[in-house]
């Protein structure tokens, strides 16, 4: 009986594997995805860990995690950059998204700041850029495509976001030597960005006055720019270093 059973066994094997061809191939469909980037230019407004941009409508191993104002920037050998600002691959179509705030209390990470619907184009890239200030009533969602040409052999274009509450004035020139007289990029409005602009590859400062000149926002800042086909962009001004910060408890700011 027991060698009846294990005969059984072995051609109940040997026909699953007849009926298999090893050698057919079964080809998978490439993914159809956008690039979407999320940058918290928002001052005053935060959880005890910033922010997070979650998709809702699909599963996906995208979101944007713990983003603090500026997404956190810090600064190696002298030049400030913000690793936190990536593009992340997300399916193509008509997607849902929320702004929540990232704390480990629900009542406070169950906070909504933003819910919205957005267009993918498969193949393009898209930034997210939450701006403004909530005590002001100034915060907004603006959502646009990087639709910027492919610079020259050499050089990245760069530009300038304005996050704060009035029109700047920023001088932007090469590290070891002195500000331009004039503006590179002249009368920024507030909470918009400018136009983009093609540079050399080298290590930049930037000077960031009132719209026709003044005292400067902050100390002059640095950032590399490299030889790439990858925009850089300026790190975002902000003069929130000016204002003296309303009351909160400690670790968060108010909703």
């Amino acid at each position: 009986m027991r060698h009846m059973m294990r005969s059984a066994v072995l051609l109940s094997v040997v026909g699953v594997l007849a009926g298999c061809d090893l050698k057919e191939v079964y080809p998978t469909e490439a993914p159809q995805v956008a690039g979407v980037r999320f940058i918290n230019a928002v001052p005053d407004t935060a959880g005890a860990f910033g922010m997070d941009l979650r998709w809702v409508d699909l599963v996906e191993n995208n979101h944007h995690f713990r983003q603090n104002f500026r997404n956190g920037p810090a600064t190696t050998s002298g030049v400030t950059g913000a690793t936190g600002v990536q593009y992340k691959p997300t399916a193509a179509g008509q997607r849902r998204f929320k702004i929540f705030l990232n704390d480990t209390l629900q009542a406070v990470a169950q906070v909504v700041i933003k819910d919205t619907t957005v267009n993918l184009e498969a193949g393009k890239n898209y930034t997210a850029l939450l701006i403004g200030e909530a005590r002001t009533g100034t915060m907004r969602l603006a959502f646009f495509e990087e639709a910027v040409a492919a610079p020259a052999a050499g050089k990245t274009a760069v530009r300038v976001i304005n996050a704060t509450g009035a029109a700047i004035d920023v001088r932007h020139y090469k590290s070891g030597t002195t500000a331009p007289a004039t503006a590179t990029f002249a009368g920024v409005a507030a909470y918009t960005a400018s136009a983009h602009l093609e540079v050399d590859t080298a290590t930049y400062r930037y000077n960031v006055q009132p719209a026709g000149g003044g005292t400067a926002l902050f100390a002059d800042g640095t950032f590399l720019v490299g030889a790439r086909r990858v925009r850089a962009r300026a790190p975002v001004a902000s003069s929130t270093s000016r204002r003296s910060p309303a009351p909160r408890s400690p670790g968060r700011r108010s909703p």
